[in-house]
């Protein structure tokens, strides 16, 4: 909000609303017209003045004992720890190389810069592999680019790591009872882990500037997110479900009080320190009462749907084609303990996704996603489970679908249904 007073006049006040500004706009030759009318202008330049707060490592109780875990970047290629990055390739596999994606000016002169940060760094190396992928970029949320490998070919013939990912819903189980959260985020955590020697040529990527291959686990491979994942939950597993939750690089620390959490939190920051993983401070939270965390507000209250995702599923236009109802299922899919009846409610639009069906955007298709976008942005605040306690099922089924709500204490913990 902007207030403007012109000399002996009363102020004007302007709202930025994005992409809702109702401030008139007027070219240049209708303003020399008005001008020379008679009529008086004034020209504002609108400064922010507002001092953002940035987050000092030495201004955080406790967290100030660990400036190792909270390096400005990373150090290098990263030391050898309990496992390696593994790439297992089918038997009869043979290389794949792919010619490198043609490229504007701007991302040609961002790869060069890319390029050159992670020789330094000792991230990736000149190759002579017959393995050879394609490089893109892609929009981050600060407008930056982000060089992403594309390993769709390689992947194809990579056999698939089956270590789990766990369930969110069993993560926040144990969340019962906790009032005091941190929230870490790793720097870069695949580029903390190695890949094993003799798969290193099968990361090979290919640009306009040279032949290279990572030495560290790079974005784009199939198996990244369970390496990583078995690699935390070496690192943590004597504190799973007591006070941490980790999933792949984003670590939660849960307490019942400060006192309890001021402990946990130096337990967890000494393990950092101690398998040389780096955090990125920025990115960090400490001492909450709340906190958002894979997509979900968690509180001493309970669990709700994070305000971002909401607005999100607010202003998600009416799909065009399968594909863009397969996104806004897997969005509205992840919060479906949210909403009761998910299933029925959703069944239009599954079937749209059927093979083979001609896509047809019929009124009750528009109806069940209008009633969804509704369900999502008035979603109940869900309890957390107390362990020990009763709980009550309630059911009802038709020749639709089946319906249930797990209740405790008259509060609700999560809906559940099924075609």
């Amino acid at each position: 909000l902007w207030k403007f007073r012109p000399p002996n006049e009363n102020h004007f006040v302007f709202q930025a609303i994005p992409k809702c500004s109702k401030i008139p706009i007027i070219s240049s030759l209708e303003t020399q017209r008005l001008l020379k009318s008679g009529c008086v202008s004034y020209l504002a330049n609108i400064v922010d003045v507002r001092v953002k707060n940035k987050l000092e490592l030495q201004d955080i109780p406790m967290i100030r004992e660990f400036p190792e875990v909270f390096l400005d970047d990373l150090p290098g290629l990263p030391p050898n720890k309990e496992i390696e990055f593994v790439i297992d390739t089918y038997p009869e596999a043979l290389p794949v190389s792919k010619n490198p994606y043609r490229m504007a000016p701007i991302e040609l002169k961002e790869l060069k810069v890319q390029l050159q940060e992670l020789v330094d760094k000792g991230f990736i190396r000149s190759s002579s592999s017959p393995w050879g992928a394609p490089v893109l970029f892609v929009k981050k949320k600060d407008g930056s680019l982000r060089m992403c490998i594309d390993y769709r070919e390689l992947n194809k013939l990579t056999i698939k790591n089956k270590y789990p990912l766990p369930r969110i819903d069993d993560l926040f189980d144990q969340l019962q009872g906790a009032k005091v959260f941190s929230k870490i985020d790793l720097r870069s955590g695949y580029y903390q882990l190695k890949v094993k020697d003799s798969d290193i040529p099968k990361t090979a990527f290919r640009t306009r500037y040279g032949h290279y291959e990572f030495l560290v686990m790079s974005f784009g491979l199939t198996n990244a997110p369970a390496a990583f994942m078995d690699l935390m939950n070496r690192v943590f597993r004597e504190f799973l479900d007591k006070f941490v939750i980790v999933f792949i690089d984003d670590i939660l620390i849960y307490s019942r009080n400060e006192a309890d959490h001021e402990e946990h939190l130096r337990i967890v920051l000494s393990t950092l320190r101690q398998q040389q993983l780096y955090a990125k401070l920025s990115k960090c939270e400490f001492w909450l009462d709340k906190v958002n965390f894979l997509g979900h507000v968690i509180s001493a209250e309970g669990i709700s749907v994070d305000p971002t995702k909401i607005r999100a599923v607010k202003d998600w236009p009416q799909p065009r084609n399968v594909s863009e109802v397969r996104s806004f299922l897997g969005l509205a899919g992840y919060y479906r303990k949210f909403i009761k009846g998910f299933s029925i409610l959703a069944k239009p639009l599954t079937s749209l996704t059927k093979k083979d069906l001609k896509y047809s955007w019929t009124e009750t298709c528009e109806e069940s996603f209008q009633t969804l976008k509704q369900k999502l942005t008035t979603a109940p605040l869900l309890v957390l489970p107390i362990e020990g306690g009763k709980f009550s099922v309630y059911c009802d089924a038709s020749k639709i679908g089946l319906g249930c709500v797990l209740m405790q204490e008259g509060k609700v913990v999560a809906y559940a249904s099924r075609l």
